[in-house]
């Protein structure tokens, strides 16, 4: 298998094959928790306009995003993990916007598949890979898309040896500011929850429906 990695939103407009999007701080930890809660599928956008038009339209629908890492007005909950896990979102249909991974999902136009990478989901989106991929270009976002970040890079290299068969070790982030300090928007809970590996059993790849990104869970056997 030819897996390399890239970044930010160049790497993702380049990336060829199956396109691994890491964001782990915090929109497909929080994508992974909305599906563990019940929900169906994510339809990914960039655009927090178009995530409150299609709410417009069914106003069943469930919104998760940050604009600069904040929650968004008309949004139901923030880009959290920690919120998302005390709800029941039983065969909901959820919209996310943020501002590193759905930009990234939706600029790897080249791109054969997408999946959402995080570290909760690792070893199943590993074993999907394995099963369907040849190739396999995994971005670490980063902050706002433009500026490195450790967790991505982070489980970017996890998930890359992981494939490839190199050396595993775990992610070794140390999360030593206590919780007073972290900000209202980003709960110390949340990074904790982001680090958590192999939580979950399933990966989440993305397919193009009737002109949206769309993320289902494919569960290992």
């Amino acid at each position: 298998m030819n897996v390399r990695v890239t970044r930010f939103l160049d790497g993702a407009r380049a990336a060829t094959g199956h396109a691994v999007i890491v964001d782990v701080f915090r929109a497909f930890t929080t994508a992974a928790f909305c599906i563990a809660a019940g929900a169906r599928e994510i339809v990914l956008v960039a655009d927090h306009e178009q995530a409150l038009a299609l709410k417009r339209d069914d106003p069943s629908l469930f919104l998760t995003g940050e604009i600069g890492g904040r929650p968004i007005a008309g949004f139901d909950v923030g880009n959290s993990p920690s919120a998302i896990e005390r709800l029941d979102l039983s065969g909901r249909r959820v919209v996310q916007r943020t501002s590193s991974g759905t930009q990234g999902v939706v600029a790897a136009t080249s791109a054969r598949r997408v999946l959402l990478g995080s570290f909760v989901a690792a070893g199943a989106t590993v074993r999907y890979l394995r099963r369907e991929a040849d190739e396999v270009t995994i971005v670490a976002m980063g902050a706002a898309a433009q500026e490195s970040s450790e967790e991505d890079e982070r489980c970017a290299s996890y998930l890359a040896a992981s494939l490839t068969g190199s050396p595993l070790a775990g992610h070794d982030i140390v999360l030593r500011t206590p919780a007073s300090e972290w900000p209202e928007w980003f709960p110390r809970r949340d990074a904790e929850l982001a680090l958590e590996i192999d939580r979950f059993d399933f990966a989440l790849p993305v397919t193009r429906e009737d002109g949206l990104l769309v993320a289902r869970p494919v569960r290992s056997a």
